[in-house]
């Protein structure tokens, strides 16, 4: 289903259970654009996260990306990418916090983003 279908039953579900009365139409009306609105937000929200998650081929291998696709990870500034990349080779993602690279908490961020293979 395409997202002007999505957003017409969104908005039709809106209009459906907001309670029609002849009296309350301007509310009905007001009630309408404001579902119509969020629902138009959240498609586009989906549709990045459909994007980006399409874009990733898996998770990213510390022994060899560049500090470009380092820097891509959450919280990952360019001198903790540098860091990482000093610190090759990994035997296993953990080693970024337990050779102190990482605090726990910023590994804790990426760990399912990152894998060590060779």
């Amino acid at each position: 289903m395409n997202m002007k279908c999505a957003l017409v039953l969104l908005a039709a579900s809106g209009i459906l259970f907001s309670g029609c009365s002849h009296n309350n139409t301007d509310s009905l009306k007001e009630h309408t654009a404001d579902v119509t609105a969020a629902a138009k937000r959240d498609a586009g929200a989906i549709a990045s996260g459909i994007v980006e998650g399409l874009q990733r081929k898996g998770p990213l291998n510390i022994n060899s990306a560049s500090t470009r696709q380092l820097t891509a990870l959450p919280g990952i500034t360019p001198p903790l990418a540098r860091a990482i990349i000093e610190g090759r080779p990994y035997e296993d993602s953990a080693q970024l916090y337990k050779k102190h690279i990482l605090t726990k908490a910023q590994y804790n961020r990426i760990r399912a983003q990152v894998v060590a293979g060779n």
